[in-house]
């Protein structure tokens, strides 16, 4: 009977999953992981890796061909937030001999404002957006035109 042979990155004991035809879909095999680990999908999803050629599996129509060898990783579901009620925290930091308060809201500043800025870190805009205009600010100094 076909099988796909399967180790979490975490563990060293390997498993097999067996189904009938020349290939499992990714989409069937992270269910069938699921359903034998007691994984929820709601919590986790699965990253599932060729462990010879070192081909990640993205699509869920993707098809694994039998007796294939897979590294299995967890890793959280994107998009979903945190249970734990964390407040906002606002800070208040002396800027230029007066202290204003520094905090999220809608009124965030656009990423070329943003790249201008000269303190990120004072910056009024998301994680991602800083992470993007500090990348930016780095390399343009490195510009081959100058």
């Amino acid at each position: 009977m076909p099988c796909v042979h399967y180790q979490f990155s975490s563990q060293l004991r390997r498993d097999t999953v067996t189904f009938s035809g020349l290939h499992i879909s990714v989409g069937n095999f992270k269910r069938e992981i699921m359903g034998r680990q007691k994984l929820k999908a709601a919590n986790c999803d699965l990253r599932v890796t060729n462990a010879e050629t070192g081909e990640e599996y993205t699509d869920a129509n993707a098809l694994i061909p039998k007796n294939s060898s897979v590294v299995v990783r967890r890793v959280p579901v994107r998009g979903v937030k945190t249970t734990s009620k964390t407040p906002v925290i606002t800070r208040t930091e002396p800027a230029s001999g007066t202290s204003r308060a520094i905090e999220d809201s809608s009124a965030a500043i656009p990423l070329a404002q943003l790249i201008k800025t000269g303190s990120l870190a004072e910056a009024n805009a998301s994680e991602e957006d800083k992470i993007r205009a500090m990348m930016t600010q780095s390399c343009c100094q490195y510009d081959p035109v100058k």
